[in-house]
This record gives structure tokens, C-alpha cells and sequence, in this order.
């Protein structure tokens, strides 16, 4: 396949001619696996890992290559290259690393399109959509819903589940498939944009998987059915991996999420929730945190119906979970820069006593 294929575009050249990179070999991470690469280029695919410069320099593992990321990399035999740089990224799905406070775990770069799936008969929770649509709105992904398993529930179902969505979330849009009855899969292939990237969000066992597989027209990945002990999905998918689809599309599957950890710090809980943060430049104080405060222009509208009670306790649950990180994240950074001077401190005063 050219690069071309894999989403490379005349903004790329650009961007290799402006940051003098144009005599490295160029590629596309389309797979991880702790901390070894597989890229795509065009002289194939090779297993690679990334030079110790560019290790110690990272500050963190976002300055890590990513799926998805574009990479400047020297060939050294037939399957081995060495990743020197990464070319700056357009967009960066993430969310707080699970059990890591104040840590980001980048989920997938450069995607133009997330896929939003749930589950109609078990999984569905728009709380949860609402939350992965922050996380997009933070990236400047554009969302686009996907209910899976429609033939296990009837039509009328169908139907009020969807209702349901726009009553809360505006203009997106929402496809209904069976992977069974194939039923809403053409629609949903119409949809999909050549060269556009595309990214999987959603729970084990919601299909992804089989979503996967429909789309690209060959089995890629294992699927299987849901725990009954437990009643919840089993990780088929153990890594991320970039896809080519039939009709030029390309399509990045991931594991599947139980906890979607928010880590806002731009206007993604402001572009989800703009009817909240709208209606708040009316509230009587400009401090108002909207729970019991007289003069609530958003708390008066929550009591009229004319927000959502669920959707306006879920921004409230959210924002309190986007300023502890953010305060996480300041903590962390206080305790780095104290660490520093630690270290500088101790470097300056053996010097002393060896003079």
C-alpha cells in the first residue's frame, strides 16, 4: 500500500519540508506493543523502537509515539528501523491513565472520527456517551454514535433509545446496526470518508470487534461472546492497530474501556454541555458552581425541565473530576520541580566539598 492509503496528505509533506525532516524514510504507527512499533511505510512494515534521545528527553509518555502518530525513522535491514522524531499531531484522543493520578494515557493521534459504540441491550448509558463525547470535544474529534446489537431488542426500543440521545445530545450523528441482520451497516459505510482516520470508543464485548471485521470485509480480529458470570464484555482486543478499510477508510480498534477517567483541561466539557455553560452567563454570581447558590439561572432551568436532570448532575459529576486533575496535575508538578532542585542542591554542594 502507498502512504498515501495510511492517510498521508500534502499538510505532511509540508510539515516534513518545515521541520527539515525530508531526509529521514517517514511512516505510520499502526500498532504498539510496550514500547515496540510496528510502521507502515513505503517500503513496508518494520518492527521498530525509538532512539534514546528521544527517550530521555520525553517528559512524559505522550512524548511517546502513539497510534496513529506520523514518525521520521531510519531502515537498518529488512524488518528493524529507529524512530527519531514524531511530526506534530492535529488531534490526541486521551484520558486519565487508569490507577496513574494527574497522568494521560493517549489513546490514539490524528484522528479525524470517533466511533462512539454501545451496546442497545446491556451497555447502553448516555452518561457514558456524554462522557466519551467530552473526551472528543476535547480533541477536536468530531463523534458519531453507534448502537450495536439492535436485533436483540424491538423497534419501538430502538426508537425511544434514540429519542432519548437527541433529547440530550444535539446534532450527531446516530447509526443503528445489527451484525447479525446487517441491518444499518450500509448507512454506516456510506458515512465513512476516504483518507479520513477513524476511532473506536466503547466497552468490551459491545462489538467493536465484529465491527471492525464487518467494515474491513475480512476477520482481523477475535471476537467473542459476553461473560455470563459477570455479565460484561471480555478483552479480545489487547492493543491498539490501525486498519485499512475496503472502501479507503482507516479505522483504529482499541481494548475496551470500563473507566473513562476525563482529562479536560480545554472546552470539551464546554462544547458537550454548551446549553449549561450558556445559560450560566446568566447566573447572579460569576463564581456560581450551579448547586445550590440563589440566582442559579442553571439550577432554575434544571427545576423548569428545560435541562436535563441526569445530564446536569453528569456535568456536575465531570467538572468536579476535570478540577481535581487539574489540580493533580499542578500537585505534580510542584513536586517535580522540588525534586529538581533536590538534585541540583546535592550536585552543588558535593561540588563544594570536593573544592
Amino acid at each position: 500500500m502507498k502512504l498515501e492509503d495510511f492517510g498521508y496528505n500534502d499538510k505532511l509533506r509540508k510539515l516534513r519540508v518545515e521541520n527539515n525532516l525530508s531526509d529521514f524514510e517517514i511512516g505510520r504507527v499502526i500498532a504498539e506493543h510496550k514500547e515496540r512499533y510496528l510502521v507502515n511505510t513505503e517500503q513496508g512494515e518494520f518492527d521498530a523502537e525509538i532512539t534514546g534521545n528521544l527517550r530521555f528527553s520525553s517528559k512524559s509518555r505522550e512524548d511517546f509515539p502513539a497510534v496513529g502518530d506520523w514518525v521520521e525513522l531510519t531502515i537498518h535491514d529488512s524488518d528493524f528501523a529507529i524512530i527519531h522524531s514524531i511530526l506534530p499531531r492535529y488531534s490526541v484522543i486521551s484520558r486519565q491513565a487508569v490507577g496513574k493520578f494527574g497522568e494521560i494515557q493517549i489513546i490514539a493521534t490524528n484522528i479525524d472520527y470517533a466511533f462512539l459504540v454501545q451496546a442497545v441491550d446491556r451497555d447502553f448509558n448516555i452518561n457514558r456517551l456524554e462522557r466519551y463525547l467530552t473526551i472528543c470535544n476535547s480533541s477536536k474529534v468530531k463523534p458519531i454514535i453507534i448502537l450495536t446489537k439492535t436485533d436483540l431488542i424491538n423497534e419501538q426500543k430502538i426508537t425511544q433509545i434514540i429519542d432519548s440521545i437527541k433529547q440530550r445530545i444535539n446534532d450527531i450523528l446516530v447509526f443503528a446496526i445489527s451484525n447479525e441482520t446487517q441491518d444499518g451497516y450500509e448507512a454506516l459505510k456510506m458515512s465513512i470518508e476516504n483518507g479520513k482516520t477513524y476511532c473506536m470508543l466503547g466497552s468490551s464485548g459491545v462489538g467493536k470487534s465484529t465491527l471492525l471485521n464487518k467494515l474491513s470485509g475480512r476477520t482481523l480480529m477475535k471476537t467473542d461472546t459476553i461473560s455470563q458470570s459477570t455479565n460484561k464484555g471480555r478483552h479480545i482486543t489487547s492493543h491498539r492497530e490501525l486498519i485499512v478499510l475496503e472502501n479507503g477508510g482507516i479505522l483504529i480498534d482499541n481494548p475496551g474501556m470500563r473507566e473513562v477517567g476525563i482529562a479536560d483541561t480545554t472546552s470539551g466539557l464546554e462544547s458537550t454541555f454548551d446549553r449549561i455553560i450558556t445559560l450560566s452567563q446568566k447566573c447572579k454570581f460569576k463564581d456560581c458552581t450551579h448547586t445550590n447558590e440563589i440566582g442559579c439561572a442553571v439550577l432554575d432551568a434544571v427545576k423548569k425541565g428545560k435541562i436535563n436532570k441526569k445530564s446536569y448532575e453528569n456535568y456536575l459529576k465531570m467538572e468536579r473530576e476535570k478540577a481535581h486533575f487539574e489540580l493533580t496535575i499542578v500537585e505534580r508538578r510542584k513536586k517535580d520541580k522540588d525534586f529538581g532542585k533536590m538534585i541540583n542542591n546535592y550536585k552543588n554542594d558535593t561540588k563544594n566539598n570536593k573544592l
